[in-house]
């Protein structure tokens, strides 16, 4: 039965490229990533309905005050939405929807769609963020720990998800999340254990 996996995380703590890994997987052929709806300008290399549903600002608002998105919200003056029909219709076809979501997207669909299996990813420290974030090269030292303060944020939401998965190590946190998303297994023990420790520990610094 197709399922709908809500996946979230703080600023580099590695969700996109496991979500990629995920979709690349052979395992993946009944599983495709939530399309967005967004106000923001189209570029180039974008095509619509494939990388997001490009909509004006006016369509937007009538989509909100028709009750069409599972979760919406604002980022950088521009508005960004998961349409429920399209993620409903892809269900409906046997496909498993991942929705790729902040902390606040995450909690707004498990609302709207109790069944949402909701998985939140976390760095073994933040020492080990910050080295992740540094390593990008894409921001400075001033953006580093402003991100490094809105994951502290987020954090403090880790319990509210179902699934906890510790990016420790790419591999291990790619079996736990192909684990859920694939098999419905959950994640073993040991791991659960690990990513339960070290969200005890995050949130005592």
């Amino acid at each position: 039965m197709a399922h709908l996996f809500v996946i979230s995380a703080p600023s580099g703590t590695g969700k996109t490229s496991l979500i990629h890994a995920i979709l690349n997987d052979e395992m993946s052929e009944k599983t495709k990533l939530g399309i967005s709806c967004t106000t923001r300008k189209i570029r180039d290399d974008e095509e619509n309905g494939v990388s997001y549903f490009f909509l004006k600002e006016d369509e937007f608002s009538q989509k909100i005050n028709d009750d069409e998105f599972l979760e919406f919200a604002e980022v950088f003056g521009n508005f960004y939405g998961t349409p429920k029909a399209w993620v409903l219709s892809t269900l409906s076809e046997g496909y498993n929807v991942i929705l790729e979501l902040d902390v606040q997207g995450a909690i707004q669909v498990k609302k709207a769609f109790p069944e949402a299996t909701t998985i939140f990813i976390i760095p073994p420290s933040y020492a080990d963020l910050e080295n992740r974030l540094s390593k990008r090269n894409q921001d400075s030292q001033a953006e580093i720990k402003k991100r490094l303060s809105k994951a502290k944020e987020e954090i403090k939401s880790g319990e509210d998800f179902e699934y906890l998965v510790t990016n420790d190590n790419f591999d291990s946190a790619f079996a736990d999340l192909a684990s859920i998303v694939f098999s419905n297994k959950g994640i073993s023990s040991e791991r659960k254990n690990l990513a339960s420790k070290c969200l005890d520990h995050l949130l005592d610094h």
